[in-house]
């Protein structure tokens, strides 16, 4: 516990200093500004410059896929977005939603909440809001979502089980939720595994991918899809810090793999709520 509380606050802290840097000198990516080649932001994050809603402001380079583009949002809906950052995905789920739908944004660091909040007031966006809260524990009553959104954020979380319990917990039965995340095939060096910088950038945090999946269905999801997956190489001058050669070229020979994929899967609409409750 004590050490998933130190990775916590180790994630807090890096995120607070890019929540409060100023964006033209940040070099965003997953990996934080200034740890990184620059390289990184091509790598982890995608394109949402063409997606309605899409505002530059909020875009601070953070993720690793579009999820809210796979997400099968519809008008009327509401959508919650798990580690919202300064609120890239929640501006372009509202897009989607519409104006009788509404948006929240969850996030613990609360230099992020703050830049969010400024962004929607400035657009006079009134049904988008954002929560300060851990995504282990959702300051969300159960079956209130319709979509839940996230963007490179659950690999940073020590209890990944925890996390999909309470996405189940806060869906509406019938609900789905659509996820880009970092995961592993093969292991990583036990220096990548280690280094705190790459923690915090999204990779020595990931899960194995098939583990990752099978807490999803333990979960009780259905439908599980994996929507898009891509590769993710690791720029020599970020693995120099941490592996001598001859573990950079052993790295390298091995199967082992660093994917960002975007995962579909839904709550059963037969786990329907108690007779009466008016959830369904």
């Amino acid at each position: 516990m004590e050490n998933a509380n130190n990775l916590k606050e180790l994630v807090r802290e890096k995120y607070a200093q890019i929540a409060l840097q100023d964006k033209d000198t940040n070099a965003s990516s997953c990996c934080g500004s200034g740890s990184c080649s620059t390289d990184v932001y091509n790598i982890m994050s995608e394109d949402y410059t063409t997606l309605e809603g899409y505002n530059p402001d909020a875009d601070l380079g953070l993720g690793c896929g579009l999820p809210t583009q796979f997400a099968k949002i519809k008008k009327g809906d509401v959508v919650i977005d798990l580690g919202s950052g300064a609120g890239n995905d929640c501006f372009i789920a509202r897009a989607e939603a519409g104006e009788d739908g509404r948006v929240i944004g969850i996030d613990f660091t609360e230099a992020m909440i703050e830049k969010a909040r400024k962004n929607a007031e400035a657009r006079g966006f009134q049904n988008v809001e954002f929560r300060s809260g851990d995504i282990e524990h959702m300051p969300v009553t159960s079956n209130f979502a319709n979509v839940i959104v996230s963007n490179c954020v659950l690999n940073l979380v020590p209890n990944k089980n925890g996390v999909f319990a309470e996405i189940f917990r806060v869906l509406k039965p019938g609900g789905h939720f659509s996820i880009s995340d970092v995961v592993l095939t093969g292991s990583l060096p036990a220096s990548l595994q280690q280094a705190a910088e790459m923690y915090a950038g999204c990779v020595s945090g990931a899960s194995q991918k098939e583990m990752y999946l099978e807490l999803i269905a333990q979960n009780g999801f259905k439908n599980v899809t994996i929507q898009k997956e891509k590769p993710i190489i690791i720029p020599d001058d970020i693995l120099d810090k941490y592996l001598s050669p001859e573990e950079l070229a052993a790295f390298k020979s091995q199967k082992a793999g660093i994917y960002s994929i975007t995962v579909y899967a839904e709550k059963p609409a037969a786990d329907c709520c108690e007779p009466g409750s008016g959830c369904c």
